[in-house]
């Protein structure tokens, strides 16, 4: 079974985001979505997640159509992580994350509820801020809160929006990390909309190669992320660099 995006296709008024989009997620997979600004990433997990209705096409998830199904279901199915948090949580980090849990919960969290929020805030090194105010965090603190609490919704599918938003170096590694480590362990399907093309070389299984609202390539990092596709759709001329086995693109010039 998988998540299965069919001709999807999307628009605001008469401008056309998103073209006859196809691809397939499969559990224990990890999927980065890339292309410059505007080319409907962000649009296209939106799609995905019924924040925004396509205009054409369809999504299946474990063979239902998300559309026919309630949000109460979709979100067993799918968890979300938004690149920006406009919005304000008056609430401690530990509620925060518990509000993952919330389509399992019937009425109030039982102990294993609780136990899975303690186990995750544990895995994010978030122990030492679990009573602090949300609101008062720094970004790179709120955007792992914000992954801790879509991990312990305990999703068959995960959609991140530039995930490593905020981080330093070190963090952007350890979060690209655990998410390669969850979907093989844990059997999640992982799709990522990234800016940082090494970062999608390194740790994704697929990589689905977006311009002007549609995919012009997609499959296994080594044999999609060439110098030529990402000199077609940055205008950039990049060389790349093997080390440890580990392909890295270092931009030349624009064009």
């Amino acid at each position: 079974m998988m998540l299965r995006v069919k001709n999807l296709s999307f628009q605001y008024g008469k401008r056309e985001i998103l073209k006859g989009i196809n691809l397939e997620l499969e559990k224990g997979q990890l999927l980065s979505v890339v292309g410059p600004n505007g080319v409907g990433k962000t649009t296209l997990l939106k799609c995905v997640l019924h924040i925004l209705q396509p205009t054409e096409g369809d999504v299946t998830v474990e063979g239902k159509e998300t559309a026919r199904i309630s949000s109460r279901e979709r979100a067993k199915h799918l968890a979300y992580v938004p690149q920006a948090y406009p919005f304000k949580f008056p609430m401690s980090v530990f509620d925060t994350v518990l509000l993952g849990r919330i389509p399992h919960i019937n009425w109030n969290p039982d102990p294993n509820d609780i136990r899975k929020v303690l186990a995750v805030l544990e895995t994010m090194g978030l122990e030492s801020v679990s009573l602090h105010d949300f609101d008062q965090l720094s970004g790179g603190q709120k955007q792992k809160v914000i992954l801790a609490r879509a991990l312990v919704q305990e999703t068959d599918y995960l959609l991140l929006d530039e995930p490593t938003n905020n981080l330093d170096l070190k963090h952007q590694l350890e979060v690209m990390e655990l998410l390669r480590l969850k979907a093989r362990e844990n059997r999640i399907g992982i799709m990522v909309a990234i800016h940082d093309l090494n970062l999608a070389c390194q740790f994704s299984d697929m990589v689905v190669m977006m311009k002007g609202g549609e995919v012009l390539c997609s499959g296994e990092p080594c044999k999609v992320m060439t110098c030529e596709n990402i000199r077609s759709i940055y205008g950039v001329e990049v060389r790349s660099v093997t080390t440890n086995g580990n392909r890295y693109f270092v931009p030349a010039k624009a064009l």
